[in-house]
């Protein structure tokens, strides 16, 4: 059975940073994607970032050049940097996987944990 928890959420001022975490276990595949994504309170969910098997990474245009995705296969951890926070990336922040290659749409992803609050103050 899979399961992601992410942690590492919090309140930062404009301009401060937050390292997220997701501990995956049970997700045994070979090739796969990981991303992050966000919802804030009357909007969407989105994707922020994502990374494959192979190490590849892609950004949302809203967080290129602020976040920073990575993975400790060692540890099974995936973590999102984000530097220079805005109010505007005030959200919950949840951790996903899935079988394979990447994708922009949360429909692709079967894998979700249970999400890590950041909020931002201006």
């Amino acid at each position: 059975q899979v399961q992601l928890v992410e942690s590492g959420g919090g309140s930062v001022q404009s301009g401060g940073s937050l390292r997220l975490s997701c501990v995956a276990s049970g997700y045994t595949y070979s090739s796969y994607c990981m991303g992050w994504f966000r919802q804030a309170p009357g909007k969407e969910r989105e994707g922020v970032a994502d990374i494959d098997s192979d190490g590849s990474t892609s950004y949302a245009d809203s967080v290129k050049g602020r976040f920073t995705i990575s993975q400790d296969n060692a540890k099974n951890t995936l973590y999102l940097q984000m530097n220079s926070l805005k109010p505007e990336d005030t959200a919950m922040y949840y951790c996903a996987a899935r079988v394979d290659y990447c994708s922009h749409s949360i429909y692709e992803y079967k894998y979700w944990g249970q999400g890590t609050q950041v909020t931002v103050s201006s």
